[in-house]
């Protein structure tokens, strides 16, 4: 099979689909969709999100320093993808969407009470890259709805996270391993 050269892109697939809520000085909650996010780093955990300059909600981390990172659910599919449309400088997307605010534990960023993960974000770090900033930040705090928990952990299939792959969504059907399974002996 012959390999195909292709203009660099960001072909790295799939990512998550986060919903990511910070507010202004006045307090004002906003939402934008993310999918350029990623795991920096387990100990502290850390995780970045990135974000255009020219996106409302890039001016409120930059100056706020934080935000919390929602996971939503296949649920919450078409919200979500509205959410990443529209600007929050011309819509309340907490009210015209009918999101729930909750008060965060360490930030003063709300939870998205309709997503089942949130993760309460300090930036420690902030890197001007290209078309994007990316901000590094610290998990102060992860919350979890009961319901999606087995054995105290997050269980991805009671989760049912959203997967972006170039300009498509797309669900988790089923595990398929489980790591260093390669690893074991056969019996």
């Amino acid at each position: 099979m012959e390999k195909k050269e292709l203009k660099p892109n960001t072909a790295l697939m799939p990512v998550p689909v986060t919903l990511v809520s910070a507010i202004d000085e006045e307090g004002r909650p906003n939402i934008i969709t993310l999918a350029w996010v990623g795991i920096v780093a387990s100990v502290p955990p850390q995780i970045s999100i990135s974000i255009r300059e020219s996106r409302f909600s890039h001016g409120l981390i930059m100056k706020s320093k934080e935000f919390v990172l929602n996971i939503p659910g296949i649920d919450l599919l078409r919200k979500t993808d509205i959410c990443g449309s529209v600007s929050g400088r011309d819509v309340q997307k907490f009210e015209e969407y009918n999101f729930t605010a909750l008060e965060a534990t360490k930030v003063k960023a709300p939870l998205i009470k309709e997503c089942p993960i949130n993760m309460e974000c300090k930036v420690s770090e902030t890197l001007e890259l290209g078309s994007h900033t990316m901000f590094v930040a610290e998990i102060l705090a992860l919350h979890a709805d009961e319901e999606i928990l087995t054995d105290g952990k997050i269980d991805p299939a009671k989760a049912k996270p959203i997967a972006y792959a170039p300009h498509d969504y797309w669900n988790m059907k089923e595990k398929i391993g489980t790591y260093g399974f390669s690893m074991k002996s056969k019996s």
